[in-house]
């Protein structure tokens, strides 16, 4: 099934009516399985369907449960079965057949973790439908969820590997002397000195530079929509101050002036090695999509040597930070908070590395205390 869950610009539109909430109402439209609503209708289920993937969700949380509800519906139309009048043994009947596809166009029984995601979304959207009087039940309420194993710790960069990663994009910049390598260079440093989730970078804008007081800051979208801000420090403002120079020579104007993307894409010469670009060719001037930094971040780890250049993915910056972080003793609550976990424990039992939980073990501060205590009470 494809449906944009975007908002573009459209004519027409009734004045007052969000565009989010337009293209939820498109995408609502065509999912199937569901009565549709009388003109008009104010509480009809595809108007509170649409509320409901709209209200205090983000863009990646919309279209996870958009994708798992239409997968309910999917399995509803073609069994007949009217989801309105669902009972748990018709999703306990869908729990037992759930497949995902793999990419040689074969289909597995889905993962625990898959299972009991598609289920809360599920009972989430009946929670809805039942708050606004439009359902009587919530057949998922009862069905037992798949239990899911605690998550390993997430694979991080070693310290070394890091700061040779940093250093090579940095030398990169000074050697290419282009606009694309130094916003490049920017990139990499923003992800490992901030901890930023991807798309609070790919989103930042210029004007979101900022100070506040003696500290150089960047205003950001956290997980949610929420707004919030990050110091950056010397190494990062003065790569970035460097890009921004290049970029607005290249406009004819001045760093303080510029507008748009904090970091885009650059028009690309005929030749296409004279930018010294980590990233595909284009036309220039949009902001770096998510695709952009996996890619730049790839090319740089591969060229300067990284084991983990194949399967380094912008989280990976993340977990790297909030892992050093930890292995030097910051308290978990301030890494916590720069990471942006509402949890500590998702702080603590995540980006610990394990390497890491083994040299700050307590383990040996007993051993430490016992030791201490068995000389207390020798005879000699």
């Amino acid at each position: 099934m494809t449906a944009s869950l975007e908002p573009r610009k459209r004519g027409g539109v009734a004045p007052g009516v969000p565009a989010l909430r337009v293209a939820l109402q498109e995408a609502v439209a065509v999912l199937p399985g569901l009565p549709g609503d009388e003109p008009g209708a104010r509480y009809g289920v595809r108007v509170l369907t649409a509320l409901w993937l709209e209200a205090d969700k983000s863009e990646h949380t919309r279209r996870a449960y958009y994708a798992d509800l239409a997968e309910w519906l999917g399995w509803c139309a073609r069994t007949g079965l009217d989801p309105l009048r669902a009972r748990r043994a018709d999703v306990d009947a869908w729990k037992g057949a759930l497949v995902v596809h793999t990419p040689d166009g074969g289909a597995r029984p889905a993962a625990a973790a898959t299972l009991a995601r598609r289920l809360a979304s599920v009972s989430s959207w009946y929670r809805y439908l039942m708050s606004n009087d439009v359902a009587d039940r919530n057949p998922v309420e009862a069905v037992r969820r798949p239990r899911t194993k605690d998550a390993p710790p997430l694979p991080a960069l070693d310290e070394g590997s890091a700061v040779r990663l940093l250093e090579h994009a940095e030398r990169r910049a000074w050697r290419n002397g282009t606009e694309a390598s130094w916003r490049d260079a920017a990139l990499v440093s923003l992800l490992f000195h901030t901890g930023l989730r991807v798309s609070g970078i790919t989103t930042a804008q210029v004007g979101d530079l900022d100070r506040d007081g003696e500290h150089v800051v960047l205003r950001y979208d956290k997980k949610g929509g929420t707004r919030d801000l990050v110091p950056l420090v010397p190494a990062v403002t003065a790569i970035l101050g460097r890009y921004l120079d290049l970029r607005a020579r290249r406009v004819g104007t001045v760093p303080q002036r510029l507008t748009g993307p904090l970091l885009r894409t650059v028009p690309r010469a005929a030749s296409g090695a004279a930018t010294g670009s980590a990233s595909a060719p284009g036309t220039g001037g949009s902001a770096l999509t998510q695709r952009d930094v996996w890619r730049t971040l790839r090319t740089l780890a591969s060229q300067a040597g990284i084991p983990q250049a194949a399967t380094i993915t912008p989280h990976t910056a993340r977990r790297t930070a909030g892992t050093v972080l930890l292995a030097h003793g910051v308290p978990v609550q301030m890494v916590a908070d720069l990471l942006g976990h509402r949890d500590i424990r998702t702080t603590r039992d995540r980006y610990d590395a394990h390497r890491h939980k083994l040299d700050s073990s307590p383990a040996y501060a007993l051993a430490d205390i016992l030791a201490a205590r068995r000389e207390d009470q020798s005879p000699l």
